[in-house]
C-alpha cells in the first residue's frame, strides 16, 4: 500500500508543479501581449509622425523650388505637369 501512496503523492506533486507552471506562463503571456500592444501602438504613432514629417519636407522642398532653388526644379516641373494632366483628365470626364 505504501508504494501506491508514494506514487499518488508523487503524481499530485507533479500535477501541482505543472499547474503552477501553467499559471506562471499564462501570466507571462499576458504581460507579453500587453507589451506587444504597447509597442504596436508606439510604432503606429511613430509611422504617422514620420508621414507628417515627410509631407512637411516635401512641401518645403516644393516651396524652395518655386522660390528659385535649382536643386529640385526638374522634379517640381514633372509634378506640376502631372497635376495639369490630372486636371485636364478630370475636365474631359466632366465634359463627356
Amino acid at each position: 500500500m505504501s508504494k501506491i501512496e508514494d506514487i499518488v503523492d508523487t503524481l499530485e506533486n507533479k500535477i501541482s508543479k505543472v499547474l503552477h507552471r501553467q499559471q506562471v506562463l499564462k501570466s507571462e503571456n499576458e504581460k507579453l501581449k500587453d507589451q506587444l500592444q504597447q509597442s504596436l501602438s508606439k510604432i503606429t504613432t511613430k509611422n504617422l509622425e514620420l508621414e507628417n514629417w515627410q509631407d512637411k519636407y516635401n512641401t518645403l522642398k516644393m516651396a524652395n523650388t518655386i522660390l528659385g532653388s535649382d536643386n529640385d526644379k526638374r522634379e517640381t516641373k514633372l509634378k506640376i505637369n502631372a497635376l495639369i494632366r490630372d486636371i485636364d483628365h478630370c475636365i474631359s470626364q466632366l465634359s463627356s
